[in-house]
């Protein structure tokens, strides 16, 4: 561990580009290396540890808490429960973003409380918190805590949660119906009823776990000289967290807290909540006097992290008689957990609601999302979070008016498919596309997997006794999220250039990537660039990484403030040429007068403004500047993914044999980063498909929070990708960039069941099988089939 304090750890954080003798960051081999410093790694001199008491029960009403035998442990030094926290006065941690429902009232706010005092309403939540002299003093005091509950009805399945006698997780909030949402063309509805054909479809996407390579941690620290809370954590966006902090829990100004993320281990939208557990943290700290730090275990995290998906998806389309879409209706009941975490309104709503029109001309378009509380871990944004749920929706719906037609699944598509010539084109979603090549992503999808020789590769497959499938998914992501983002740039006497952004490296590569797009852009060396990340004291802006913003948003605004440097820039360097603004040109680094010889540096301009003795009238007093980039609409990833597989009825093992990914990400700045987001992407979406599912008992406990029976994706699971970019540049964002990070589980996800509901129609299973495929859900599925085959 390191032992460092604050100002050299933020030292470290700035990533200087150009470090390493190629004259690049290259930011795989600092992490393969062991060099890179996450929470868990530091220490601070003189730290306490802790270890939270966690609620054993779903739902219970908390009778009693005794700390007594756990407080006369040798080296506890502090135990605070939910009373502690309620005398003094913190707030509860509310959701961010509130919408009005379809009868115009907000949604109901369920604010975390910081620790449980009256009522647990989900299995994990923290009832208390033990700060001991070691970590293993911690567990032992912490195991000691006893606590008498009385058990209360759970439901971890929204469905359930929604009947008239089920119980009430808030009692303020009835039927535990926290939003009854409704967007669209309310007529959609009976023009659907008078189409000539309907295609329907009802999906589950249970809950899932986030599970990133870093468990979450912290090093929470009060300074009672200068009243001021330092927090220590792996998070999405240092500013978002301190704002909720301040505002919410603590009621001060936000300048009294300061947040610092080092290196992430994975975010995929879990370390973007602001979690009861860092606001626990930081009044242990001012009670007790110590800096404190917590490192969660992975079973910890299945209990604690927010949980993604849960929803229950009701779908149909109108087609006429020659397969053209007519409208689409949704109903999505998504289990919200038992808090609004901080984006869950977002997640459930827009998010779902903005793809429903994908690659195709769908004229209308009726959505209702109804969110509602469970006994389960506060539901929060992952990986997709609400899109990959819409194209899920729509491409089943696809292939089911393709069988029903009677026409190839393809062709289905290619009929609805919005083309070039169309651009921009109007959604009825409010979503306009500048750009994209739909039908060339099929196109080429479709050769590349030999679409049209998939027969005789099924028939192969049938001889050796197996089941062969092909699958296929046009998607559209939507993102951007919100479409505003600040850049501060700073120019420093010494000649370097520093960058600070509060977009949050989490593992994509912001690290390697955004100094060296600064240094081309400036056309200086790029050993003279820093990035500047992590650290709500140096950072602008408040949205934290997500939706795959930060290349458009971040670096839409970095493009700006570049060239409002070389526009100060230029004023500079014709003042001291001493020549007409008109006749300064600029390359390579340095402003040179046309024609002539003379020329100035760039860098070495901060210098020369820093030695003036004043600044000459009309000239800036400085090339530093704040550039905020305020984009005029999301950017639209899309792409066409094509998927084979086959089938052992005997077992119901599932294979996938070849994977097919066509994906238009805009104008690509680094293809090794931007495939590592997608193949990334397209595990992320297999792991769901093959067995990913949060599984509760009646009483709502979790019983597969750990890796020895969650099911994530191995690498033997995994098929080697075909991945092909189809370049198409955006319109909207100075670098033409479409978000890149989660494309590939909106395609993996629909194209991977398509393949085995094909596989499975094959051998006569009529009936819908859900997600996860998981082989005795195959086996069983596959049953009747088998019988009569004997």
């Amino acid at each position: 561990m390191s032992n460092v304090d604050l100002e050299n750890l933020v030292d470290m954080l700035a990533v200087k580009f150009g470090a390493g003798t190629s004259g690049d960051f290259d930011e795989l081999d600092s992490l393969v290396r062991g060099a890179e410093h996450f929470t868990a790694d530091l220490f601070m001199q003189g730290q306490a540890y802790a270890c939270f008491f966690r609620s054993p029960h779903a739902h219970a009403h908390i009778l009693r808490l005794d700390l007594s035998v756990a407080s006369k442990i040798d080296g506890v030094i502090d135990i605070i429960s939910g009373k502690d926290v309620i005398e003094a006065e913190l707030g509860l941690i509310p959701p961010l973003a509130v919408f009005e429902g379809s009868d115009g009232r907000a949604m109901f706010q369920a604010c975390m409380p910081v620790l449980a005092s009256d009522k647990v309403r989900y299995q994990g939540e923290p009832i208390a918190l033990v700060i001991a002299r070691t970590e293993v003093i911690a567990r032992e005091a912490a195991s000691a805590i006893r606590a008498e509950f009385e058990p209360l009805q759970a439901h971890t399945d929204p469905l359930a949660a929604l009947h008239s006698d089920a119980s009430l997780i808030h009692p303020e909030c009835p039927n535990n119906f926290v939003l009854d949402w409704l967007d669209g063309d309310r007529s959609c509805n009976d023009m659907i009823d008078r189409s000539p054909l309907i295609a329907t479809v009802t999906l589950h996407d249970p809950p899932i776990a986030a599970c990133p390579m870093e468990p979450r941690s912290a090093i929470a620290q009060w300074d009672g000289k200068d009243n001021r809370y330092l927090l220590i954590a792996p998070t999405q966006g240092v500013m978002v967290l301190r704002k909720m902090l301040a505002e919410s829990v603590f009621k001060i100004d936000a300048s009294a807290i300061r947040v610092v993320t080092p290196q992430v281990g994975g975010g995929f939208g879990a370390k973007v909540q602001t979690y009861a557990e860092y606001a626990a943290l930081l009044f242990a700290s001012r009670r007790c006097g110590h800096a404190i730090k917590w490192v969660s275990s992975r079973s910890e995290s299945f209990v604690s992290d927010t949980h993604g998906r849960n929803s229950h998806l009701q779908a149909r389309m109108g087609f006429d008689e020659h397969g053209r879409a007519l409208g689409i209706e949704v109903v999505s009941t998504v289990g919200i957990g038992a808090y609004t975490s901080t984006y869950v309104g977002i997640v459930a709503t827009n998010n779902t609601k903005n793809c429903l029109s994908s690659v195709y001309r769908i004229p209308r378009y009726l959505m209702r999302s109804r969110l509602v509380l469970t006994n389960a871990v506060p539901l929060g944004p992952y990986r997709g979070a609400g899109r990959p749920e819409a194209i899920y929706m729509v491409e089943s719906l696809m292939d089911q008016a393709a069988s029903r037609l009677g026409i190839d699944r393809a062709e289905i598509r290619r009929i609805n498919m919005i083309s070039p010539a169309e651009m921009p084109y109007q959604a009825p979603n409010s979503q306009r596309y500048d750009s994209g090549n739909f039908p060339e992503l099929l196109r080429q999808a479709m050769a590349r997997a030999r679409w049209n020789e998939f027969e005789m590769r099924r028939l192969e497959s049938n001889r050796r006794g197996l089941l062969r499938g092909i699958g296929l998914c046009c998607f559209l992501e939507v993102a951007g999220g919100i479409l505003e983002e600040p850049i501060d740039i700073r120019l420093s006497p010494k000649g370097e250039v520093e960058l600070r952004t509060g977009a949050q490296s989490i593992g994509q590569g912001h690290r390697s990537v955004i100094p060296g797009l600064i240094a081309k852009m400036l056309q200086i060396p790029a050993c003279r660039v820093r990035l500047i990340q992590g650290d709500s004291e140096q950072v602008p802006g408040l949205v934290p990484t997500v939706a795959s913003r930060s290349m458009m948003m971040a670096g839409g605004a970095a493009s700006l403030a570049c060239d409002e440097v070389l526009a100060r820039g230029k004023l500079w360097a014709s003042h001291l040429l001493e020549a007409a603004v008109a006749d300064i040109d600029y390359s390579d680094g340095s402003f040179k007068v046309i024609g002539t010889d003379r020329s100035m540096a760039l860098l070495e301009l901060p210098w020369r403004i820093n030695q003036a003795s004043s600044i000459p009238q009309g000239l800036p007093s400085t090339l530093n500047n704040v550039s905020r980039f305020v984009s005029p609409a999301m950017t639209y990833p899309n792409g066409c993914h094509i998927c084979e597989v086959e089938i052992d009825p005997e077992t119901g093992e599932l294979f996938i044999l070849t994977y097919v990914a066509v994906d238009d990400v805009g104008r690509i700045l680094s293809s090794d980063i931007v495939e590592g987001q997608i193949l990334g992407g397209v595990a992320q979406g297999i792991g769901q498909v093959i067995g990913e599912k949060l599984i509760y008992d009646k009483d709502g406990s979790l019983l597969n929070g750990s890796f020895m029976d969650y099911r994530i994706p191995r690498a033997d699971d995994l098929p080697k990708v075909d991945l092909v970019h189809l370049e198409v540049p955006c319109t909207t964002n100075p670098l033409g960039v479409k978000g890149a990070g989660e494309s590939g589980v909106a395609g993996a996800l629909p194209a991977l069941a398509s393949a085995v509901q094909d596989a499975l129609r094959s051998a006569g299973v009529g009936d819908y099988v859900d997600i996860p495929f998981t082989a005795e859900k195959l086996w069983r599925a596959l049953s009747p089939s088998r019988l009569a085959a004997r």
